[in-house]
């Protein structure tokens, strides 16, 4: 069985690579790189937490430019990241999102979210919507590295890891801002500063202010974000980076609001679950110590502290176990890591380190009763109006603590030859403390069971093994192998649910308090290059995980996950960029993924065979950047996501998917000053951010913008 498997693994990922070194073959056959000026080496900090060239990296990397976010303006995550191949981001409302990378779309927490390297959140304490709290707008640049990366970063990095980087000070002192208007009440105001470089470093500081009153009805979003970046020298051998990062989000909807087909065609700025709101305080600090000790050694410290808080009232939870959550989670970690380079014996390089992360949270959660009204052809859907919040069904703390050290090792065997290769162990350890009388709690006719106390520890070997081959300077190949694993969250162990008895509210916590780890196991196949006048990428993959947490939900709509499911995620990704006249360039970005239940039977129904919902096979992204003088920009944007199916069973059919079409121009006053305008979503079609399938209400669909236009004007002095 395995055996099969692997053999059909390997050709397929053969046949893949095989074609790409056939076109690279023509390619150089007609175009000689000798003539060509190559491009400075594109560098990666993601990959092996230093700088190294991507050519030598056996992973897929998306890299996002400073200069990119400039030209995209994004006011959600998904209008930048859709740019690296095989990812993707949909709108949840405000900068809420989900996110699909190998994976399709989901709020399941298998993707790793950094700031320079270090994680937004505690493992123990995922939020699918993370990336709202850094400011991406202000970025110098995202790096998107696709797949497990398990054995560098520990929990969560199965699908991907995306990796938001800290603006680098300039050496000049000075400051710049810029103001932007739309449709539906849009404003937002950037602003930034840099000391320029004094005798003892730089600093740079930015801040975003963004207001606006939702194209549908209650979906007003505000935030507050602000930056400081200071990079310090005490001597020539010391780098000391610091940076604190304080995000403050309020939105009426914490999800979008999804709609019947007829109001989703007909009425789509309705708001059925109007009382949904989210709220949401996050502070991080930071400072990295670089020490140079000499002979390509260097020693690293980053110690870091995380504030996180947040305030839901979830629409997801409306129809099933309506509640409001408070949570509040404090970490301190330590981030250490020693690198030396042995440049004379195969140019090796041997990184270790150990990351230590300590997080206690505490969560509560009220029951609440909601009120209602029914509206529609013939009153048929139920609108959400308000709520009363009842008794209290949790309030407890948990005290995560996590303790890993890696090892990463790298060596030329050969001058065209790089192998890489590396192991992490993870502990991790969860401690739960009820500050409720411990058992049975009792609301709306529902119990929950929660002990005094209890704890649950988790433990993971995780090895990496990659190969780079260069053809020539601009042109290499690489294949790799990465486990990855995930513990559960201390919300999926800790809150077993509602029940009609106590019996079974006790089984429902035994339950999901002996979640196992998702483990995860990826084969890769990639060819990349680039010269002065192209880029391209060509990779194949395969990723399966086991054990994995997979949600079952009642006729209620009330979800309880398990771990009896194994999924298959396989696919095709290929970037290209390349300059077709000297004032035009085309950039393009696509997928083909097959995402599939390989085995997953409960109690009632058999998935295997299956494929995933909300899980499209085809990917797509496509621009056109236009400067037809040195002081004019503009770029056209087709964007594709295509159709999949609404449900786990593939029985009621598909989402058909969508394709849009987005236009952004620049133009510059002087040196200083330029004006600009994006239109999203220039024809103006009806699609949805999300669809999928209700047992109570069919189809259901969440609308997505409307043709909406921006425009500003930016100054720097």
């Amino acid at each position: 069985m395995h055996t099969k498997r692997y053999f059909v693994l390997s050709t397929y990922c053969l046949q893949i690579i095989l074609k790409g070194i056939l076109a690279a073959y023509f390619f150089l056959l007609f175009f000689d790189p000798a003539k060509a000026q190559p491009q400075i080496p594109a560098l990666t900090v993601t990959a092996t937490r230093e700088e190294e060239k991507i050519s030598e990296t056996p992973l897929s990397v998306g890299i996002i430019t400073k200069e990119a976010i400039g030209i995209t303006r994004p006011m959600h995550p998904s209008e930048l990241l859709s740019q690296v191949p095989g990812v993707a981001i949909s709108v949840t409302n405000g900068e809420g999102h989900q996110t699909n990378i190998r994976q399709g779309f989901t709020t399941s927490p298998v993707y790793l979210f950094l700031e320079d390297g270090i994680p937004i959140r505690a493992t123990g304490n995922f939020n699918h919507n993370a990336l709202y709290e850094v400011n991406i707008p202000s970025s110098g640049g995202v790096e998107v590295v696709r797949g497990p990366g398990t054995a560098l970063y520990g929990s969560d990095a199965i699908g991907g890891i995306v990796n938001v980087l800290s603006k680098t000070p300039r050496a000049q002192s000075g400051q710049d801002a810029s103001i932007e208007f739309g449709q539906f009440g849009y404003i937002r105001f950037l602003g930034g500063f840099d000391t320029g470089l004094q005798s003892y470093g730089a600093s740079r500081g930015d801040i975003n202010l963004t207001h606006t009153d939702g194209w549908r009805i209650k979906t007003a979003y505000d935030r507050q974000s602000l930056n400081l970046r200071s990079d310090l020298f005490p001597d020539n051998h010391t780098n000391i980076k610091t940076i604190l990062g304080y995000t403050r989000i309020n939105q009426q909807t914490g999800a979008n609001s999804a709609l019947p087909i007829d109001l989703y065609q007909n009425s789509p700025t309705t708001n059925l679950r109007s009382p949904a709101y989210r709220k949401v305080d996050a502070f991080r600090l930071s400072s990295s110590i670089d020490k140079d000790i000499g002979a390509g050694r260097l020693l690293s410290l980053t110690p870091y502290y995380r504030y996180n808080k947040m305030d839901l009232n979830g629409s997801y939870n409306f129809t099933g176990d309506a509640r409001i959550e408070n949570t509040e989670i404090h970490s301190i970690g330590l981030l250490t890591k020693y690198r030396h380079d042995f440049r004379d014996f195969f140019r090796t390089r041997l990184i270790f380190g150990l990351d230590i992360d300590h997080s206690p949270s505490a969560r509560k959660e009220n029951k609440i009763t909601l009120s209602s009204v029914s509206v529609g052809p013939n009153t048929l859907y139920t609108q959400y109006t308000g709520y009363t919040v009842g008794s209290q069904i949790y309030n407890y703390k948990v005290t995560y603590q996590n303790i890993s050290p890696y090892v990463h090792l790298e060596s030329s065997l050969t001058k065209a030859l790089r192998l890489s290769t590396g192991l992490r162990y993870d502990y991790a350890k969860y401690e739960m403390e009820n500050q409720n009388s411990s058992g049975y709690t009792l609301a709306s006719s529902n119990y929950y069971y929660s002990p005094a106390s209890t704890s649950i520890d988790f433990k993971r070997l995780s090895p990496k093994l990659g190969v780079t081959y260069a053809l020539n300077e601009q042109h290499n190949l690489y294949a790799t192998y990465n486990q990855g694993f995930r513990t559960p969250s201390e919300s999926q162990l800790f809150r077993g649910g509602r029940a009609s008895t106590q019996a079974e509210s006790l089984a429902l916590f035994n339950a999901s308090s002996r979640l196992k780890a998702i483990k995860a196991d990826q084969y890769e196949l990639g060819m990349r290059g680039n010269t002065n006048q192209w880029n391209y990428e060509l990779v194949a993959y395969v990723l399966t995980k086991r054990d994995d947490l997979l949600s079952q939900k009642d006729s209620t709509g009330y979800a309880v996950q398990t771990n009896n499911g194994t999924t298959e995620h396989r696919g095709i990704e290929i970037g290209f960029g390349r300059n077709l006249l000297n004032s035009l360039r085309l950039d393009l970005s696509g997928a083909y993924t097959k995402n599939t239940y390989k085995e997953w039977v409960t109690s009632t129904v058999n998935y295997t065979g299956k494929e995933i919902e909300a899980a499209p096979r085809v990917l797509g992204n496509t621009r056109i950047t236009w400067h037809p003088q040195e002081n004019l920009m503009a770029q056209l944007e087709w964007t594709r996501i295509g159709s999949y199916y609404l449900d786990a069973a593939n029985q009621y059919g598909k989402y058909n998917g969508h394709s849009l079409y987005n236009l952004r121009s620049r133009y510059q006053l002087d040196k200083n000053t330029d004006i600009f305008i994006r239109i999203m979503n220039l024809a103006d079609r009806r699609y949805a951010d999300s669809a999928s399938q209700s047992s109570s209400s069919g189809a259901l669909y969440a609308p997505g913008l409307p043709r909406t236009a921006y425009a500003g004007i930016e100054a720097r002095w």
